[in-house]
């Protein structure tokens, strides 16, 4: 007979992810694949133990893995868009038209704010970091600011928008778990992703006012721009593929078939615009577009892209994947959640469990949606019991794990911006300001009663403020 482990024992595989991903930080400097591989022996060890067969565990990993499959072909598809947009001369386009308008004072303000309505028009984090957000780090080191503050602002836009879009899965998926309206859950966001990301905004300008830019002078940023028009072909009219984009979005269709039809207009636009050839295009969008250009900027820019390069993401993805599956199977997550819930004795500490449990599940599983159904689940009853309308549940969920899964080194969107632009996870994720803020701000909420709805049709008699 299968048994459930103690709260001891389910701590264990957690232990082995974070000292093994803590060791190949500052000791092995291997990556990540080997700590989650430690993570899944260390959780079929306490499997066995519970009387699960091999045939539970694998099942458990299949499942896991089958939840990332949309994901995967997505990344596969985003990889032929990276490779086929530069051929095209789409990104060179934005990057030069950047760094003629763009004012470095107000450059990281500029980079999430834009990313920001690039993602709430597509739904997509992923899509807006690949193209505008690709392009503002070319334009942003040419300045001469750190490569950590250009992803951290990126980062932050892109899941700002990410999380208010209509369109994005994870804001259909939080308030779909929780019974909750789509509109409903997006407007109660807004109490703490505008405060968030205002402040957000504000601290990029100030690191941004502080950058020494002295380094860069006018000199250089015109070879960029040389460099640029004599690779490719630049005009206005290339810009019209990414609002191809947003409308095709926009639309509601479908991403991948979406994505495919983005891909093809670039390598469409690449043979008629830029005189590539087919073979040429397919190549970039196999195994990404390789500059030629002499200035050595340009070149390590935009040398990028391909379905190849994502097969390192696909990789960790994947076994990230299979050790959430597993860990819900053994059900480790359920002991440590129940653990969490029980010791909930106010709305404050109700919200805060919410918050953290859902982080030990981003850091446990490195898995978007798993973060937003186990804690749902796990906690839905609490809320109802206790008279909370469970939109603040689903904002709560949406706060720290469609958002705070950026914290999350081995986390699937930190993995997919290091190796799309060239910057180790532990380097940028100080600055995703973003995501502290909008937990921290949720936390507040929690303590304070302020936003917190009371479910309708409750005794108006329950007071939601009591902190306890």
């Amino acid at each position: 007979m299968k048994k459930e482990p103690s709260f001891l024992l389910a701590l264990v595989p957690i232990l082995a992810l974070i000292i093994s991903a803590t060791s190949s930080i500052v000791v092995w400097e291997a990556g990540m694949f080997m700590p989650l591989i430690i993570g899944i022996i260390a959780t079929a060890a306490i499997g066995f133990t519970l009387n699960h067969s091999w045939d539970d565990l694998q099942g458990f990993m299949k499942e896991g893995v089958t939840r990332a499959l949309p994901a995967v072909f997505i990344l596969l598809i985003i990889g032929t868009i990276v490779g086929a947009w530069i051929l095209s001369g789409t990104i060179p386009t934005i990057i030069y038209y950047g760094l003629t308008f763009i004012n470095p004072n107000v450059f990281l303000p500029t980079v999430a704010l834009i990313t920001g309505i690039v993602a709430v028009t597509l739904g997509s984090s992923f899509t807006a970091i690949a193209t505008v957000g690709l392009a503002f780090m070319a334009i942003g080191t040419s300045m001469g600011f750190p490569a950590a503050h250009i992803v951290g602002a990126t980062v932050s836009g892109a899941f700002f928008g990410d999380k208010l879009s209509p369109l994005s899965d994870t804001t259909n998926v939080a308030p779909a778990m929780v019974g909750v309206n789509l509109f409903d859950h997006v407007r109660h966001m807004l109490w703490d992703t505008i405060p968030a990301f205002i402040i957000t905004i504000l601290l990029f300008w100030f690191l941004g006012m502080n950058t020494p830019l002295s380094s860069v002078n006018s000199d250089q940023i015109q070879e960029v721009l040389t460099g640029l028009s004599e690779s490719f072909v630049i005009h206005p009219l290339l810009l019209l593929l990414p609002l191809v984009t947003i409308i095709l979005m926009a639309k509601r269709y479908p991403a991948v078939p979406s994505l495919v039809i983005v891909s093809a207009l670039g390598g469409l636009i690449a043979i008629f615009v830029q005189g590539s050839g087919v073979s040429e295009v397919i190549n970039a969008m196999t195994e990404g577009y390789k500059s030629q250009a002499e200035n050595e900027t340009i070149k390590e820019l935009l040398s990028r892209g391909g379905l190849t390069s994502m097969l390192n993401t696909i990789g960790l993805i994947v076994v990230a994947t299979a050790l959430g599956g597993m860990l819900e199977g053994v059900q480790v997550f359920k002991v440590l959640l129940q653990q969490a819930i029980e010791k909930i004795q106010s709305t404050g500490s109700l919200i805060l469990s919410t918050l953290l449990s859902t982080l030990v599940v981003s850091f446990a599983s490195g898995s978007q949606f798993l973060a937003l159904i186990l804690p749902t689940r796990a906690f839905l009853d609490g809320y109802e019991k206790r008279g909370i309308d469970p939109k603040n549940l689903s904002r709560s969920v949406e706060a720290a794990g469609t958002v705070g899964i950026n914290l999350v080194p081995w986390g699937v969107p930190a993995v997919f911006v290091s190796n799309l632009m060239s910057v180790s996870p532990y380097s940028f994720i100080p600055f995703i300001f973003f995501s502290y803020l909008v937990i921290l701000i949720n936390m507040i909420y929690g303590f304070t009663g302020w936003t917190i709805d009371k479910k309708q049709g409750l005794s108006k008699s329950y007071d939601l403020r009591k902190t306890g």
